[in-house]
């Protein structure tokens, strides 16, 4: 595996979880940076990387990564060595990103799985109580206790839940990258939400009604 012109060693990932990912690279410029980075230009390279990376960890930290920083770089690793080959826009872009981030995430814990290693969740980590409303409660899936939030729902839905905030993935890209239809995608969400909603029943204002209408 290759990194065109040291893009992942000269750049960071933030420390903070990003909330929301929300493209920087905008639509018009992205066949412009894309082309570039396939053509090994650093800077584009580098745009990428920042433009996904963070997004990246904070997916993987909150399905359980025990080590997401470094394992973002293996992402990054494979999606550069596979560059060349990748055709499509934005869209396809983020769905390519995201479903070998998923599929790695999916190595590492089959390996712990294997070796029986389990990770306790640490309640302390847990710093909300009272939520106002949904979109409070999505809003906040890319903080440190993310997994606390998470707790109760299946693995399924907490893959769907995950990708559809932190990675900014529409249905069908969920889909894509779970391997799933997106039917079976949307019933997920739909259950998610409810087991959400009513966890934070007693909370100020009740939960909205209804799924995430965003295809």
């Amino acid at each position: 595996m290759t990194d065109p012109d040291g893009a992942i060693a000269r750049a960071s990932i933030p420390a903070e979880p990003v909330a929301r990912a929300h493209p920087a690279i905008v639509p018009d410029q992205f066949e412009t940076v894309l082309l570039a980075a396939q053509a090994g230009a650093r800077w584009a390279s580098t745009n990428l990387w920042n433009e996904y990376a963070p997004a990246v960890a904070a997916f993987l930290r909150a399905r359980g990564s025990r080590e997401p920083d470094d394992l973002t770089s293996e992402v990054f690793l494979a999606v550069f060595d596979r560059l060349g080959a990748f055709s499509g826009g934005e869209p396809e872009f983020r769905a390519f990103v995201f479903t070998i981030a998923y599929r790695r995430l999916t190595d590492e814990l089959r390996r712990r799985s294997r070796r029986g290693e389990h990770e306790e969740w640490q309640q302390e980590l847990d710093g909300r109580r009272s939520p106002s409303a949904e979109q409070e409660a999505l809003d906040r899936l890319g903080e440190d206790s993310t997994r606390a939030l998470l707790e109760g729902l299946s693995p399924d839905q907490r893959d769907v839940m995950v990708l559809r905030i932190l990675a900014d993935l529409t249905i069908e890209q969920v889909a894509e990258v779970l391997g799933k239809r997106p039917g079976a995608v949307k019933a997920l969400q739909r259950r998610a939400l409810e087991t959400l909603r009513r966890r934070f029943s007693r909370g100020r204002t009740p939960l909205r009604g209804g799924g995430d209408g965003r295809e």
